[in-house]
């Protein structure tokens, strides 16, 4: 199987791994509109089978620690099952992290670089990626450390400001009526069940590196409600700022609002901070999905050099985000058809399928 004992990962380092993973384009995009003004609450709603679905990977992970997700799919299914299955999530991970990787060079693009060529802000970003990647993981966890409170202290400040300004209006939020809790729920489950606590699927290919295999379960918890929290709260900030036209229209709700800030003619033009925290959370995001599709790649094909596939691995990455839609409206189109036919069947479903068949074979001692 894939070797992963090599590095360590520290629990503070996991946590923030998780928290910019999950916040990822999820903090800038519009999510969950079904649900109208109540998306805040569909965040939350959605909280729980999130937390559910992580306990199912961990789970797994107890029963198998020295395996990442296509070595205890081959050991559960059979190798003749669990091999192809296990396959599928390359593809996957990769197109997915080509989305990320999209919406960032969109909102850069739209922001402030409308002359420069999409596949040169996506190559740097990438370049930056295979660096990271080749340092390994470690690094790339002990980076988190950092960026994480750069991403806090960030994130105070832009909600400190618009507060200031005076640009929230309560109205846009409230009353929540009887009949908006269905609708609630419809956006939480699937949609924001699985974008974004569904795709901590990729973390199956990390946890066998956390240090203290005991707190994987508390740690990676607290990173899901913290990510969760400050998701519903930026969420409900922008819906109060703009309310639901506009929040509904706008491409980048969270662009949008920091736009609007001016105190005193003086604090203004505040959107590089939106850009910055974009930035650093998409780098984040597609360094885990590259990082988890070159180690099912490395563990499916035996390879015992892992950086020999990080740069094919990342490449492709790159090509996808372009090349996967025409413009922007034809990549929302497309995200919606994968998140609802394929993403949960491959963060959820199948895992869910691997825990139920696993609990079935030792029940009954069928393992050899």
């Amino acid at each position: 199987m894939f070797a992963l004992k090599k590095e360590v990962i520290g629990s503070n380092q996991f946590i923030s791994m998780m928290v910019l993973f999950e916040l990822g384009t999820a903090l800038v995009v519009p999510i969950g509109l079904e649900s109208g003004h109540a998306v805040w609450l569909s965040i939350l709603l959605a909280l729980p089978g999130g937390i559910l679905l992580y306990l199912i990977y961990t789970d797994l992970y107890s029963q198998f620690p020295e395996m990442i997700i296509s070595g205890y799919t081959q050991k559960i299914l059979g190798k003749y099952i669990g091999w192809p299955l296990s396959l599928l999530f390359l593809p996957v991970l990769m197109y997915n992290g080509s989305r990320n990787l999209r919406e960032a060079g969109d909102l850069l693009i739209s922001a402030s670089y409308d002359k420069t060529p999409i596949f040169i802000i996506n190559g740097i970003m990438v370049a930056a990626v295979i660096y990271i990647l080749y340092m390994g993981i470690e690094v790339f966890a002990r980076t988190a450390e950092i960026y994480f409170w750069i991403i806090m202290i960030m994130g105070v400040i832009s909600v400190g400001v618009v507060i200031i300004a005076g640009l929230p209006d309560l109205h846009n939020l409230f009353p929540i009526h009887l009949r908006e809790w269905p609708e609630a729920f419809r956006s939480a489950y699937p949609s924001i069940w699985i974008f974004p606590y569904g795709e901590l699927v990729c973390f199956t290919t990390i946890l066998p590196l956390f240090a203290h295999k005991k707190n994987a379960k508390k740690a990676g918890i607290f990173a899901i409600c913290l990510s969760a929290f400050l998701l519903s709260a930026t969420h409900a900030i922008e819906m109060a700022v703009l309310g639901l036209d506009i929040y509904s229209r706008t491409t980048y709700p969270m662009f949008t609002t920091i736009t609007l800030v001016n105190v005193a003619n003086f604090i203004q033009r505040l959107d590089a901070l939106v850009i910055l925290t974009l930035i650093i959370d998409v780098f984040f995001k597609m360094t885990v999905y590259c990082y988890a599709a070159v180690a099912i790649a490395a563990d499916l094909f035996k390879i015992k050099d892992v950086r020999r596939i990080v740069p094919p691995v990342v490449v492709v990455v790159l090509f996808s985000s372009f090349v996967s839609a025409e413009n922007y409206p034809s990549h929302m189109n497309d995200g919606k058809v994968f998140l609802k036919y394929i993403l949960p069947v491959m963060c959820a479903w199948i895992p869910i399928f691997l825990f139920i068949v696993h609990q079935i074979r030792r029940k009954f001692g069928w393992y050899k």
